[in-house]
């Protein structure tokens, strides 16, 4: 039996695969190993997983886990293997790779191309079919991250409290949210995971996407992504996204590739389904 994850810094999709081909799906909170110390990965699989699959007496069966998420750059793979190891000590094989190895992998299989990940974060590669080839740096949603909900949502709530967008939009969105310039503050730049409470805000566009003032900031968002970071890869290469923000953004997502003459090729929310195809029994 083979357990899949998929790990982004919000949350955590779980799939399990069968020598049937039966499959079973779970969530947890995202993991991170720059966010989290292994004592509070092992806690979330702890916690969340473990309770959701107990009664299916899977646990023990499990031989091998594949477990692709943000953060797992080589230095901090060890620590995650190590916290998958303390709840699957019968597991045979734990490999752990990088996010987007995993978003490689779900939208182009064994074909070269360039794959993205737009979501909390972003992240970009270019793929041969086996191995990445080139690589931006994403850097962080303070650093970098472009296009992603994170920095979608800072410059939303950056232009709202600077009246750069109208007044209307302004207390509408102070509203909806219950919020306030002091919350926000608050949120940002006293408690934990800041990148996940900017991406929750960055829903606001999605809600007012028909709005001209929302839909110019969108775009503007996706465009500074395409220049800046895809304009990096060969131009003959298909681009796919995996990811909540590419996917319920694609039309702008798409009309912006087109404007830069980029050619689109698959958007997932999740690269679930296409691991799923990857690690088939």
């Amino acid at each position: 039996m083979i357990l899949i994850a998929d790990s982004g810094s919000t949350k955590t999709q779980w799939c399990l695969l069968t020598q049937s081909g039966q499959t079973e799906e779970f969530t947890t909170d995202g993991i991170n190993p720059f966010q989290q110390t292994p004592d509070g990965i092992k806690n979330t699989i702890s916690n969340q997983l473990l309770p959701q699959i107990a009664h299916l007496m899977w646990v023990g069966k499990i031989d091998r886990i594949h477990f692709y998420g943000a953060g797992c750059t080589p230095e901090k793979i060890p620590l995650v293997q190590y916290a998958l190891s303390q709840c699957f000590r019968s597991c045979q094989a734990i490999e752990v790779y990088s996010d987007m190895v995993g978003a490689a992998r779900a939208l182009l299989g064994t074909t070269a191309g360039v794959a993205c990940i737009l979501g909390t974060g972003s992240n970009s590669c270019q793929y041969d079919g086996e191995k990445f080839v080139k690589n931006v740096p994403a850097l962080g949603f303070i650093l970098g991250d472009e296009g992603s909900g994170a920095v979608l949502g800072k410059r939303l709530v950056a232009d709202l409290l600077k009246d750069q967008l109208d007044e209307e939009l302004k207390q509408k969105f102070l509203q909806e949210y219950h919020t306030s310039q002091a919350d926000i503050i608050e949120n940002v730049y006293r408690k934990t995971f800041p990148n996940r409470y900017l991406a929750s805000l960055s829903r606001f566009c999605a809600d007012n996407i028909d709005n001209p003032l929302i839909y110019d900031l969108v775009y503007r968002h996706f465009d500074y992504f395409a220049k800046r970071i895809l304009k990096q890869y060969p131009a003959d290469l298909e681009v796919g996204f995996v990811g909540s923000i590419a996917y319920y953004y694609q039309d702008v997502l798409k009309k912006v590739l087109a404007d830069n003459g980029i050619r689109c090729g698959q958007i997932l929310q999740s690269p679930i389904e296409g691991l799923k195809r990857f690690h088939k029994l």
